[in-house]
């Protein structure tokens, strides 16, 4: 496998993770706007990614392949939990 092979089999394994960071980032902005100003756009969506990748990273230690759908329903599982946290959720 070339690098440029590489590369792209990489991109294409972190990109659910990063598309979905900007989703719920975007998501929060627009349905709870005084609460997502606090933090920005940069901040929740880094965080976001971070957990996005190691959850993909997860599913394919455990699994031995990526693109298992529990692993995506996990993902967005745990990246809307991260949301909630950062957004303080529980404050109603």
């Amino acid at each position: 496998m070339n690098p440029l092979l590489a590369l792209n089999h990489f991109l294409n394994f972190i990109a659910p993770a990063f598309f979905l960071a900007v989703l719920m980032v975007v998501c929060a902005h627009i349905f709870f706007r005084q609460r997502a100003k606090t933090y920005g756009w940069f901040q929740p969506a880094a965080i976001n990614f971070a957990v996005g990748c190691i959850v993909l990273l997860g599913g394919l230690g455990f699994f031995g392949n990526d693109g298992k759908w529990i692993t995506y329903m996990t993902l967005s599982v745990a990246m809307a939990t991260t949301q909630w946290v950062l957004l303080r959720g529980w404050k109603g």
